[in-house]
């Protein structure tokens, strides 16, 4: 996948800011919820491994709104596809068993990381995209991780929630380092 994003308006940042800080608390407020349920595939878990992807497609739309005035990003197009498919594979992979939701998370987390990755290196002219593109990197080999644990006797949704809280952790430092003005030239 390539993105044609280039570096996005400075007036484009202070929505990107409060768009990045509103993902850190809704991960980490997810996160604090999957915990709370552990590892049973119970109604409200289920609910819980749907709303994460589908507040994600969300996220990129007001993300793809924002950047509008630089230009369409193909790689948040692609990220909201992406996770629409993981959120009806995941409310599927509900109904047959943690394993299963595992292998559908691993595989959105490499893809949706991919394209993180993409974005953030696309977005590296704007600034605070280190972040972003470390995040990415590291969902990328998370995912291969979930899918590999859901091989193992017991496998567990926690992990779930320490890659959530992560994620949101890379998204407020994303917040905190984009610029607060213009760059001097």
């Amino acid at each position: 996948m390539t993105s044609t994003a280039t570096a996005e308006p400075i007036g484009a940042t202070p929505a990107l800011r409060r768009l990045y800080v509103v993902r850190f608390v809704f991960a980490t407020a997810w996160a604090g919820l999957l915990w709370a349920h552990g590892s049973e595939l119970t109604v409200a878990a289920r609910l819980l491994l749907f709303v994460y992807p589908a507040f994600d497609v969300a996220a990129a739309v007001v993300d793809a709104r924002s950047a509008r005035a630089a230009g369409p990003v193909k790689g948040l197009y692609a990220n909201m596809a992406a996770s629409v498919l993981a959120a009806v594979a995941i409310a599927v992979a509900g109904a047959t068993g943690v394993a299963d939701v595992l292998r559908v998370w691993g595989a959105w987390a490499v893809v949706s990381g991919l394209i993180q990755l993409l974005v953030g290196v696309a977005r590296r002219p704007m600034g605070g995209q280190w972040a972003m593109i470390l995040s990415g990197g590291i969902s990328v080999l998370a995912g291969a991780s979930f899918i590999r644990s859901a091989t193992q006797d017991a496998p567990s949704l926690t992990a779930l929630a320490g890659y959530a809280t992560l994620g949101g952790i890379f998204f407020l430092v994303s917040a905190i380092r984009l610029p607060r003005s213009a760059p001097r030239n």
